[in-house]
């Protein structure tokens, strides 16, 4: 099999697409072409289901169509649970959600996308029900990658982000970004992600912050959870994370879902200093409440990648993910701390080399706590 810069080289169109990534125009510039005239578009659907971290990182492609497009409508369909996300941001028109596992529920998205009559549509997620849902709205223009599976429902198929940016491994920003980049789009200055801060989401933050007497101290938040085993770091560690950060003069708070509470208690039997426990707080809140963080020190999860979007200094500690794909995308001091293994990176449901997922468990405190004094060094006076 050819190299990635072999298939460069070898194709003039792929490197007038790749020097695109290396010129460094103060003017954003697409990776292409335009496939079509924009002037005619007036509805344009992004279709991304699934996660939060999903959602937070397709902030960038919703920022890029509406600077694009700013007279046309931008709309985004997403699963209904993880929709709050994208309370009051700016850069959609329309939020179109549908519920998980719920086939009356697609019934109707699909006949609710077939009526708004949109001009084109982006398939960012590739999975069956994303791109049969693409189908179904009769856009003129629906793509996608030519790499879905079902990618012949698309009647436009992009090569890979790879190529189009001209490196062997993109961000997940960046492969949502290409789709857009590769049909005229401009994208070359890779935006950040970004949320907003809704008033009611602040004013309930400040509320529970005045009643447990920080409302103006600095906020160390500890994250804990993670969806899989193989990104889930030790509660007893955070319990000593959040230790150290009391001596250092932060308010630690630790939030989850209810049904993550037991990981609260865990941290606090594991930390002699005062602790926090949130397992309430809606969506929007938790962004609220990142955006006062002067620390996040969570698991790769998508509420790491909301501390990104809101620029909260942060540490973030990898397992089994694919750090180069999946790390926060983010605009203010930040790291990552993963204990380097010949199996990484992995599909992470389960750890198949051993018996426990080594990968996280392995990754030290001291560690940890070193990145999270940098961060606070670098990102003094924020």
């Amino acid at each position: 099999m050819n190299s990635l810069r072999e298939i460069i080289e070898s194709s003039p169109q792929m490197r007038g697409l790749a020097m695109h990534s290396l010129r460094g125009e103060d003017t954003p510039q697409p990776l292409a072409a335009a496939l079509w005239d924009w002037q005619n578009v007036r509805r344009v659907l992004v279709i991304r289901l699934r996660s939060i971290g999903d959602t937070v990182l397709s902030t960038p492609s919703l920022f890029a169509l509406k600077r694009f497009l700013p007279h046309a409508e931008i709309d985004i369909l997403l699963e209904d649970w993880v929709a709050p996300v994208l309370d009051g941001y700016p850069h959609v028109d329309n939020v179109i959600t549908m519920a998980r596992r719920s086939p009356a529920s697609r019934a109707r998205v699909a006949r609710q996308l077939r009526a708004n009559r949109y001009d084109v549509v982006y398939n960012l997620h590739g999975g069956t029900t994303a791109t049969l849902l693409a189908r179904a709205t009769g856009a003129r223009h629906r793509i996608g990658y030519a790499s879905y599976q079902y990618a012949g429902l698309h009647n436009h198929l992009s090569p890979s982000s790879a190529l189009l940016w001209g490196r062997d491994k993109t961000h997940s920003v960046e492969q949502q970004l290409a789709l857009l980049g590769w049909t005229g789009v401009p994208v070359s200055d890779r935006p950040p992600t970004e949320l907003a801060v809704t008033k009611d989401a602040a004013a309930a933050v400040a509320a529970e912050l005045r009643t447990a007497g920080l409302e103006d101290r600095p906020l160390g938040v500890i994250h804990p959870a993670a969806a899989f085993a193989t990104k889930q770091w030790a509660a007893d560690n955070f319990g000593r994370i959040a230790e150290e950060l009391a001596r250092r003069g932060l308010a630690v708070v630790v939030i989850t879902t209810a049904k993550e509470a037991g990981l609260v208690d865990a941290v606090k039997q594991n930390a002699s200093a005062p602790v926090l426990g949130l397992t309430d707080l809606t969506l929007p809140e938790v962004t609220a409440l990142l955006a006062r963080a002067r620390l996040f020190v969570g698991n790769d999860s998508g509420i790491a990648h909301i501390a990104a979007a809101v620029q909260a200094p942060a540490v973030v500690i990898f397992g089994s993910s694919n750090v180069a794909h999946w790390r926060p995308w983010a605009r203010v001091a930040a790291e990552i701390v993963r204990e380097e293994m010949e199996c990484q990176p992995c599909h992470g449901y389960f750890c198949e080399k051993f018996p426990e997922p080594e990968c996280i468990k392995r990754v030290p405190v001291d560690r940890v706590m070193a990145a999270a004094e940098r961060v606070l060094r670098e990102s003094a006076g924020r």
